[in-house]
């Protein structure tokens, strides 16, 4: 939560320290790092920046225990983007938001059936997948997670969601939820684990 003035410290030393062990031969490269992608600064519920002595602090692990740590992975996926300047105020009703829609796609499963994908599903379906795997390669988690509850919601007017959809959605959360998507994947039959797949093609 403390935004690149906490990360420069971090990689300040540790580049330090690398330095010192390449003079010493240890190492073969001169420089540990090619890049630096760290977020803006997330902000306590009330605006400000978190400290104890506000006693506005998040603490992680009381939200994990709370929510589960798929939710509290992906709501720190969707709170905003990487590498670019600004802060990001900490929102409890969000991450309730970001497990109902966890809690959404885990309910799906109930209605899979192997019925073939609509026209329009098959469009969104690839437009999902590309905008997905675009967002990823850019580090701009949260718009892809939006594209994910686009398609979620679309799902959701299915009285019996097609397999190759759900299947589909499964493959693109599993970087943000691993734990419920391999659970649900393993649940749908598979043998082998849901992140040995291959990303989706559109």
């Amino acid at each position: 939560s403390g935004g690149s003035e906490h990360t420069t410290v971090h990689v300040l030393y540790s580049r330090f320290l690398y330095k010192a062990l390449f003079d010493l031969g240890l190492t073969t490269e001169s420089e540990p790092y090619r890049m630096r992608m760290n977020r803006g600064i997330i902000l306590a519920e009330d605006g400000r920046k978190m400290s104890k002595r506000w006693g506005n602090v998040i603490n992680p692990d009381e939200q994990v225990a709370h929510v589960g740590a798929d939710a509290m992975r992906t709501y720190l996926a969707f709170i905003g983007p990487y590498n670019e300047v600004g802060s990001f105020p900490w929102n409890t009703n969000g991450l309730i938001g970001v497990r109902r829609f966890l809690e959404r796609v885990a309910g799906f499963f109930e209605k899979v059936a192997d019925v073939p994908v609509s026209a329009e599903l098959g469009t969104l379906m690839n437009q999902t997948v590309k905008r997905a795997g675009d967002e990823i390669e850019a580090m701009k988690f949260n718009t892809s997670v939006s594209a994910l509850m686009i398609l979620s919601n679309e799902l959701q007017k299915y009285e019996e969601v097609p397999k190759e959809a759900y299947e589909t959605l499964l493959k693109l959360l599993a970087p943000f939820a691993p734990h419920l998507i391999e659970e649900l994947w393993e649940q749908l039959g598979h043998v082998s684990s849901v992140h040995l797949e291959s990303w989706p093609a559109f």
